[in-house]
């Protein structure tokens, strides 16, 4: 059964929202997405719901969210790390794909202005027998990540800088971006180094904030929108848990097997035509060139000109990220839906930054131990090709 998207709601994303609870956050986003969609919530049958518990401070949200909220329908908790956001949206999906549900819900909730200090929990990512011991987290695998790339690759901090300069000045258009900033090469370059060779201005925040998407089945979709984003294709992959196995730093080779599975899925030949726009998971600006390369936009060892020469930027010829981005906001459980309902708004043509003429996105996460990748196409059309 053919699927999309019918509404999608946000909030403003900060490092602590103080005017907020938890419920009250999931509530702003959900009635964001119920107006989007001009529906109320009698009219959904089910909902997903996702988190990353240890970020917030209390255990299981989604019971205090629930009865806050009214959620009193068939509810489905998602706890992937990184790609919570991708994968409830795709659970909320599937619940419409397999008919057993016309009008579903994906709805993420984080506050990790909640927790003193987050990468002692992204640390519990990593092997507990080998890795964790040494106090591993999520920027030093980005770390080792750049410094593979750019020792085979020759790029420089520049080229990574420009990924920083491109997401920011995306930023500035999105009213629900967490850090709004216009930096320059030399802004991100002077930033003080935070895990070599990686700078405060590559690195991502930590965000409070929530997200909401709805589906529905074709028959119902086309009597809510004229515009609806039709969910082309989807997958998702996992590798091994030990960072040791890992084949190479320099490529992400689980998600180049992800992405040619999913472009066959969706009829896509050549992404790097086919595709008007890339909402990518990119917390450390090294992992976006890394991305290009591994979905087929950029030949291996050219993703690093793309920044710098413009291609990624919102006039060039695959614009990403033209929400800020992870680079921008992050509030990690709700981060890939995030992702996943900025794609659907831009080619609905209704992205507070928007690609001109979006017609097919492309929406990414990832998690764990650069273990987990999603990963959906979303187009203006029910089928492409």
């Amino acid at each position: 059964m053919r699927v999309a998207v019918v509404g999608f709601g946000q909030t403003a994303f900060r490092t602590k929202r103080k005017d907020k609870t938890h419920p009250e956050l999931a509530f702003e986003a959900i009635n964001a997405a119920l107006e989007h969609a001009g529906l109320e919530f009698k009219d959904i049958e089910a909902v997903a719901y996702g988190s990353m518990d240890p970020f917030d401070g209390i255990y299981c949200p989604e019971r205090w969210d629930a009865t806050a909220c009214g959620l009193e329908k068939p509810i489905m908790k998602i706890s992937t790390g990184g790609t919570t956001g991708m994968t409830t949206a795709l659970a909320a999906y599937e619940h419409v794909a397999s008919g057993l549900f016309d009008l579903t819900m994906a709805v993420c909730v984080q506050r990790v202005g909640e927790c003193v200090d987050a990468q002692p929990v992204l640390n519990t990512a990593v092997d507990p027998i080998y890795e964790r011991y040494s106090g591993l987290g999520a920027i030093h695998v980005a770390s080792f990540q750049a410094t593979a790339y750019m020792a085979k690759y020759n790029a420089t901090e520049e080229d990574l800088a420009w990924v920083s300069v491109k997401d920011h000045k995306n930023a500035l258009k999105n009213p629900y971006a967490h850090i709004k900033m216009d930096v320059s090469v030399d802004d991100v370059l002077n930033s003080r180094v935070v895990c070599s060779p990686l700078k405060l201005l590559e690195c991502c925040p930590r965000s409070d904030g929530a997200a909401a998407v709805i589906f529905a089945s074709e028959e119902i979709a086309k009597k809510i929108r004229d515009n609806p984003a039709w969910v082309v294709a989807e997958t998702t992959i996992s590798d091994s848990y030990y960072l040791g196995d890992r084949l190479s730093f320099a490529e992400w080779d689980s998600l180049a097997i992800a992405g040619r599975r999913l472009f066959r899925d969706a009829g896509i030949e050549r992404p790097e035509k086919d595709i008007d726009v890339a909402e990518l998971y990119s917390p450390f600006t090294i992992q976006e060139i890394l991305e290009l390369e591994a979905l087929g936009f950029a030949e291996k060892g050219e993703g690093k000109e793309f920044a710098r020469e413009g291609v990624t930027f919102m006039d060039g010829d695959i614009p990403t990220n033209p929400s800020g981005g992870v680079l921008c906001t992050n509030p990690i459980g709700a981060t890939g839906l995030v992702r996943f309902g900025e794609a659907a708004m831009q080619v609905m043509g209704e992205a507070k930054n928007q690609v001109d003429g979006a017609e097919v996105a492309l929406s990414h996460a990832w998690g764990g131990t650069l273990q987990f990748h999603t990963l959906a196409v979303l187009s203006s059309k029910k089928k492409l090709g």
